[in-house]
């Protein structure tokens, strides 16, 4: 399960890089050269069908189908949510609907599917592997909001990552989907494109007056309580131990809300 769920976090990893770079998008993530760049792209892509293949192997050796079934999955739901974010229509780019459909695709899907999974073969009920999963799922919707609003907020050095990276490269976060409900104007500018330094400095004055980055954060904060909430669900235990891993899981979440990089 290691083995598997260890190439899985490798394509994970890798894949918004390849594709993205190939568009001309990043060539940093978290502060290192993307593959792409360091050693090219045929090589990326066979490295990420290595690590695939590599992911594979170790899931059929597990031999339980219902695990394999969740981790074939991840993947297809990984590669979906790439393609969700490259080949958006117009409406789509501009709804908070689409937008967290696609970051749980790209961001939730394969830990929270994983938790689940391990839940499974650790031989607990049905209901404590879905508590697995919700915990994993928000927490994993929670980072990724705070993500977006880091990408505003934050410096390259801290994110490991040219800041405004997203809204340079057209993707249209949260806290500008957020915007544009209290400034319908904005959408006009980020349909222009931001080629025009003037067009970024323009649509950072409007999410500055708005509560987008606000109700981002707020938001963020709602997945975190369903997560800690998830915790709190399981089967009560008064193994000390067991205590202590619902302790921390639930500091976690905190964690999660109030970083800075």
């Amino acid at each position: 399960m290691k083995l598997a769920l260890n190439g899985l976090f490798s394509i994970r990893i890798s894949a918004p890089a390849l594709p993205g770079k190939f568009a001309g998008c990043l060539d940093t993530r978290r502060g290192i050269g993307s593959l792409n760049v360091v050693m090219g792209n045929k090589l990326s892509v066979l490295a990420g069908d290595f690590l695939l293949s590599r992911a594979c192997v170790a899931l059929a050796s597990l031999k339980n189908t219902e695990v394999v079934s969740l981790l074939a999955k991840v993947v297809e739901h990984l590669v979906t949510g790439e393609t969700m974010q490259m080949t958006t229509t117009s409406d789509q780019r501009y709804s908070m609907e689409h937008y967290m459909q696609k970051t749980y695709y790209k961001t939730a899907s394969l830990i929270s599917n994983s938790c689940k999974a391990i839940a499974i073969l650790a031989g607990q009920t049905a209901e404590v592997a879905m508590l697995a999963f919700d915990y994993r799922k928000n927490v994993g919707l929670a980072f990724q909001l705070i993500d977006d609003v880091l990408d505003f907020t934050g410096t390259s050095a801290s994110l490991g990552k040219g800041s405004l990276s997203d809204i340079c490269h057209g993707i249209v976060t949260a806290p500008m989907l957020f915007a544009m409900e209290e400034f319908p104007q904005l959408r006009a500018i980020v349909d222009e494109g931001f080629e025009n330094p003037k067009n970024i400095d323009l649509a950072l004055e409007y999410l500055g007056k708005s509560r987008g980055i606000q109700r981002t954060r707020e938001l963020a904060v709602k997945h975190a309580n369903l997560a800690a909430a998830a915790i709190d669900s399981l089967p009560q235990n008064d193994d000390e131990e067991v205590k202590k891993s619902r302790r921390a899981l639930i500091d976690l979440t905190h964690r999660v809300i109030t970083r800075t990089k």
